[in-house]
């Protein structure tokens, strides 16, 4: 059978030296190919919106969106000291998928430790942390293009994937 493909795979390639191409330059219309991706895009952030919104009504939370697309809801205040740029911030969590899947928590991983500005985590978790005070909990919702994009993590979260993250803050420290 493998000789079969082999000899079939063969043909096709010598079929192909053969044929009366001509070796003309292809031209694309960089116009059309940019309105074509401009399109993709904007079908995909109202195809995630769609389905953030399916979620949240599901779950009645009573969240705001973020000039950037993240969606957010502090469901616990407090008056302790708010988070601001070049803090650390040491925070419980866990990374839900839009299907429930669990991905991460820090009840397995360990609490979360961020120097906001200069972490290399996903700009929607900083965003979200940065409205927030010590005490506070929050449900961030991180659709792809503010959470792992289209590769996702290369672990436990796939590719274009929307996150949900409940945070709880511990600390604030100045650094």
């Amino acid at each position: 059978m493998k000789i079969i493909f082999l000899i079939s795979v063969l043909l096709i390639l010598v079929s192909c030296e053969n044929s009366e191409t001509t070796n003309q330059p292809v031209f694309y219309d960089n116009n059309k190919i940019e309105d074509t991706l401009i399109k993709a895009v904007k079908y995909l952030l109202v195809r995630d919106k769609e389905l953030i919104q399916s979620y949240v009504k599901r779950r009645s939370w009573n969240m705001q969106i973020s000039e950037s697309g993240l969606w957010y809801e502090v469901y616990k205040k407090t008056n302790n000291k708010k988070v601001e740029f070049g803090n650390i911030v040491k925070y419980n969590y866990t990374i839900e998928l839009l299907d429930g899947t669990l991905c991460y928590s820090s009840d397995s991983t360990g609490f979360g430790n961020i120097k906001i500005g200069q972490s290399g985590k996903e700009s929607g978790l900083e965003e979200g942390l940065i409205m927030m005070r010590a005490g506070e909990k929050a449900h961030f919702i991180l659709p792809p293009h503010i959470a792992h994009g289209l590769i996702g993590n290369m672990d436990r979260i796939p590719h274009r994937s929307t996150i949900v993250y409940d945070v709880e803050i511990l600390n604030v420290v100045d650094f």
